[in-house]
């Protein structure tokens, strides 16, 4: 589960605005990879998925290699663009959004492998504003907030949304997006009223918008299709992460392998691009195939197959 603490508001720094220049967003073309087996495994995922063509877009969360990902971030994006992704969302890792690189660098590497690097959830509350830079100065689309935790009643969430609407604002001025990643609880009643409901009525349409994470959607009962025809547009981005059909971990539905679980995403996703969806990331956090390379490898098989 991707969070970050939440710490005391800071004011935005006075830095002056960015000249950007024009964005080129673009992917190359990368040739197979035919036979590597990275990392030191002998999982020969990469092998299997390098002659399939980088046709469709789609991304991963890579969150999903948390646990492998530290210190071999470059291998780990190679063996990624070979099973077929093309897009990147980040995270504040250990490493930092950039992974020990250079904004620039990062985004150079990502793009030399055929993958576009979209967005990156991160702490809003620390140093916000040189993220914000560093998004712009790279020309990433999204800013994301992954988290803010249950709060005690709905009040606590106007002010939540208070705070997205004055971030997004500092976003815009630098031509990047502001979005806020659910989980279940805002999707659990507090005296009759939805907290989501809240931080999406409270937020200026023109500058919040919203991933929604499919399996924390389905996790508190309520139905993906409604939210997003309920609310067209708003929902840009999305997390595809698939949920047991039943209880596996100290009897929890645990996140399993893409096309494994109770989501019908073929069924979901086309509906979903017609109210706006835009991105799909894989994401996964429990691993019943073994390991985070295998679930991203079943990701991208299975993503190949969605109409999107």
């Amino acid at each position: 589960m991707e969070m970050y603490p939440t710490q005391k508001e800071k004011k935005p720094g006075q830095n002056n605005l960015l000249s950007m220049e024009n964005r080129r967003d673009f992917l190359k073309t990368v040739s197979g990879v035919a036979g590597a087996t990275l990392l030191g495994t002998n999982s020969g995922w990469a092998a299997w998925f390098s002659t399939e063509p980088h046709a469709k877009k789609f991304g991963i969360q890579l969150y999903t290699l948390r646990d492998i990902i530290p210190g071999k971030a470059k291998d780990i994006i190679k063996e990624l663009s070979a099973f077929g992704y093309t897009q990147i969302e980040s995270y504040e890792g250990p490493e930092g959004i950039y992974w020990n690189m250079k904004p620039t660098a990062f985004k150079q590497f990502t793009e030399d492998h055929g993958m576009n690097l979209i967005s990156t959830h991160c702490d809003i509350y620390e140093k916000f504003e040189q993220k914000v830079e560093d998004a712009a100065s790279i020309g990433m689309k999204y800013l994301i907030c992954p988290w803010v935790g249950p709060q005690k009643n709905i009040d606590e969430y106007k002010k939540i949304a208070a705070v997205f609407n004055e971030k997004a604002k500092r976003c815009a001025e630098y031509g990047v997006k502001f979005a806020y990643h659910n989980h279940d609880y805002s999707f659990k009643k507090i005296n009759g009223v939805y907290p989501q409901d809240i931080l999406m009525q409270e937020t200026d349409p023109n500058l919040v918008c919203f991933e929604m994470d499919i399996y924390w959607v389905v996790s508190a009962g309520e139905n993906p299709l409604a939210w997003l025809k309920k609310y067209p547009g708003r929902f840009e981005l999305s997390h595809i992460k698939d949920r047991s059909q039943s209880p596996i971990n100290k009897n929890n539905f645990e996140s399993v392998d893409l096309g494994t679980g109770s989501i019908d995403f073929k069924q979901l996703i086309p509906q979903a691009k017609k109210l706006g969806l835009q991105y799909l990331f894989m994401e996964q956090e429990f691993y019943p195939g073994g390991s985070p390379m295998h679930a991203a490898a079943t990701g991208a098989a299975y993503l190949k197959k969605i109409k999107f």
